[in-house]
């Protein structure tokens, strides 16, 4: 696999661009999610589906689960607005970590479009104590007020059942009027996990694609896998159970067991 184009290539933050096997005016960037072991850089190639569909896909990483806000930030969104210029149009995919530094990049990287997941307005929202790096979050140089584009269009997707990410949707809805909500009932954190453990990937990835991106496409797709999603199921009965509502949690464990074991289908 090729290595791409260096765009950026620090010791904290990296990107890296491969294009299609022809003349392309769009963008797509994806940017890393959290890590449970950070430190390196991963060394996976280009989205060959963005690739195949003429697009020129980009991908940034932070070595460290910093929310991509280090002593290299300012270098890397010179570079990214230098890159830019390349390209007519640009959208992006981003999911929790990466959906915040989606809307983070936004105006340097002058995206017309997001996909964002279950991303962070701030790690300084009061209660948000999922994340040990919130006592370093930067808030001058995380502010998306300054740094987000304010006139950015897309769709956010998240589970409002789980209290901060619905939070954080609220507060970035309020900060950036163009983005649309995504309400994934029991999609668990990120908000498309029951979509991805359902094998729903790639066709969330194609909706992140395309130009005519709208939340009811996402919200139809949750609701065509979640019927035969293990982990939906399994986010209806915890938060049913945590509700008091023990009869219908038991009733949701059991569907969760079911589909974990194909041979009580």
């Amino acid at each position: 696999m090729t290595e791409g184009e260096c765009i950026f290539d620090g010791d904290l933050l990296r990107a890296r661009l491969w294009l299609p096997d022809r003349p392309t005016s769009a963008l797509y960037v994806t940017f890393r999610q959290w890590d449970p072991e950070p430190g390196q850089f991963d060394t996976r190639g280009p989205v060959q589906r963005a690739l195949s569909a003429g697009l020129a896909h980009l991908h940034v990483q932070s070595r460290w689960n910093d929310w991509f806000l280090n002593a290299e930030t300012p270098a890397l969104e010179a570079a990214l607005r230098t890159l830019r210029a390349r390209f007519l149009t640009a959208r992006a995919l981003g999911f929790s970590m990466g959906g915040y530094a989606a809307l983070r990049f936004s105006k340097s990287l002058r995206l017309n479009q997001v996909l964002i997941v279950s991303p962070q307005v701030s790690l300084h929202l009061p209660g948000e104590d999922r994340y040990p790096q919130a006592a370093r979050f930067d808030p001058v140089a995380g502010d998306l007020s300054a740094h987000a584009r304010p006139d950015l269009t897309g769709v956010m997707a998240f589970d409002p059942t789980h209290r901060l990410d619905r939070l954080h949707a609220e507060r970035i809805m309020a900060l950036l009027p163009g983005i649309q909500p995504a309400r994934l009932s029991f999609g668990g954190h990120p908000g498309t996990a029951a979509i991805g453990k359902a094998g729903g990937f790639p066709a969330l990835q194609r909706l992140s694609l395309s130009s005519r991106l709208a939340a009811s496409d996402v919200v139809l797709l949750h609701r065509s896998l979640r019927r035969t999603s293990a982990h939906y199921w399994s986010e209806r009965a915890d938060r049913l159970l945590r509700c008091g509502r023990t009869a219908l949690a038991a009733q949701a464990m059991d569907r969760t067991e079911a589909l974990a074991d194909p041979a009580q289908w």
